[in-house]
């Protein structure tokens, strides 16, 4: 399999990856006008009920019930509730409050820098050369981006370094839950932690919001978190954390370019200047190139895959193989070679940085 043919599989990941971060980059700058009427805390509870609103039409098939009856995938999903959907957005919002949204979305990328950290030293992903120096570059870009706020935003900012900590927890450990389709993943955050936000924000004396932004919070958390995250989930299954973080860094520029149009704030010459970095980082991941034999323990789980990947061999009567399709199946044990990135058929342990084309 070429170096060619191996980024042509990936397109459809990477395009879910882009859009993923085109609808996150939105919320900034909406949610920080909801924060006008609604309290950081039942907001939050609202983003993500309303991400689960989202996500409930596509999460009733799919999925494997063998695999989730696996003490650890529940494990990993219930931690990724706690951080991802609990404590990240409640952080943000918290930040949000206090600062500018273009500076807020700024700062999001954080959360790439997080997640290749989190990737590289608890969660057995491989990092090239490449991939390491793309990190470096967007974490470069986000403080050339972030610098004009000088000190004032600290606070702000270090919340917000908060969420995307959370948020770099959750994107390691959503990548591993193969037992649910990324839907099931995505209702279940929304509806576990936005319900318990929202019952803590109403507890602590915050009122219920009006009619208008409690449909507006709904609206935004339906597209900007329910179904981002389901495409995130699916470009993360299929890139690697990292990789699909780094993809999704593209967020901050919607975010933004929607602040400095509809909310008028003030375009800063450092912010231009840092779009080279975000390029060309981006630019480092795509390019990047691992390979090595490896082998592939047996293994069930489900996911959204084709038959002409070389790792699914079973066959569907009638079904052709570059159709995309979901469900549970089993994987025996394989050694081969050829170039991969760290899905979740590939991550395995390496002995040091892997080589990069």
């Amino acid at each position: 399999m070429t170096g060619l043919s191996v980024r042509s599989t990936l397109s459809r990941p990477v395009l879910a990856s882009l859009a993923a971060a085109l609808l996150f980059g939105a919320s900034t700058p909406l949610a920080k006008v909801l924060l006008s009427s609604i309290s950081p805390l039942t907001l939050a509870g609202l983003l993500y009920l309303g991400g689960a609103i989202g996500a409930l039409p596509f999460a009733f098939r799919g999925g494997s019930a063998e695999v989730r009856r696996d003490s650890r995938q529940r494990r990993l999903l219930a931690f990724a509730i706690v951080f991802g959907g609990g404590l990240a957005p409640v952080l943000l919002l918290m930040g949000l409050r206090s600062a500018r949204a273009a500076s807020v979305s700024l700062w999001l990328n954080m959360e790439i820098v997080a997640t290749a950290f989190l990737a590289w030293t608890l969660f057995r992903e491989n990092l090239d050369r490449r991939t390491l120096a793309a990190a470096g570059l967007v974490l470069l870009g986000g403080i050339v981006l972030a610098a004009p706020e000088g000190q004032a935003g600290w606070k702000a900012g270090a919340l917000v370094a908060g969420a995307c900590l959370c948020w770099g927890l959750d994107n390691n450990l959503t990548a591993l839950v193969s037992g649910f389709t990324p839907a099931q993943t995505t209702a279940a955050k929304g509806l576990i932690a936005g319900t318990v936000n929202l019952m803590l924000g109403l507890s602590m004396g915050q009122h219920f919001p009006a009619p208008a932004p409690l449909a507006a919070a709904l609206g935004v958390g339906a597209f900007s978190y329910g179904l981002s995250i389901m495409l995130y989930i699916f470009g993360a299954q299929h890139l690697g954390a990292t990789r699909s973080q780094l993809l999704f860094a593209t967020s901050p520029f919607l975010g933004v370019i929607l602040a400095w149009t509809v909310f008028g704030e003030r375009i800063q010459p450092a912010q231009l200047a840092a779009v080279p970095c975000i390029a060309a980082g981006l630019y480092f991941m795509l390019t990047a190139r691992h390979e090595h034999e490896h082998t592939h323990e047996a293994a069930v789980h489900a996911h959204s895959h084709r038959h002409d990947d070389g790792h699914h061999t079973h066959v569907h009567p009638g079904l052709p193989a570059w159709v995309r399709h979901t469900h549970a199946h089993e994987h025996e044990p394989m050694t081969h070679t050829h170039p991969h990135v760290p899905d979740l058929h590939h991550r395995h342990r390496h002995g040091g940085l892997g080589t990069a084309g």
